[in-house]
């Protein structure tokens, strides 16, 4: 099993910290940059197609939750299940940067910020 260490490459469009999550830990998932077959994630298509790094660099969007690509059914599902608060992590990225993100959400040993 992988340590979880702090990587700004692991750190997912939509705010995510990969290098924390556990299939990524155990080797099951290359983590969302990598995962090319996650076709389906909305918020990955749109990152990609506009060339950003995360969420945190839309200007159309300056609150993720207001974008139907990160707020969508699925999100909301996803948040609900697993307590994550995803658009705090899109804040943390603006405040702290990808590599303070990475370096706070490995230190806090969690995927995500919690609601």
């Amino acid at each position: 099993m992988k340590e979880i260490r702090a990587d700004e490459k692991l750190v997912a469009y939509c705010g995510l910290y990969c290098g924390a999550c556990k299939r990524y830990l155990q080797e099951k998932c290359p983590g969302c940059p990598g995962f090319d077959q996650a076709t389906w994630c909305k918020i990955r298509t749109c990152c990609q197609k506009n060339r950003f790094s995360t969420c945190a660099e839309c200007r159309e969007h300056p609150d993720p939750m207001a974008c139907r690509q990160f707020n969508n059914l699925v999100s909301k599902l996803f948040a609900l299940v697993f307590r994550s608060d995803r658009a705090a992590c899109v804040d943390q990225i603006k405040r702290l940067g990808l590599p303070g993100h990475a370096e706070r959400m490995s230190q806090l040993k969690h995927q995500t910020l919690r609601k």
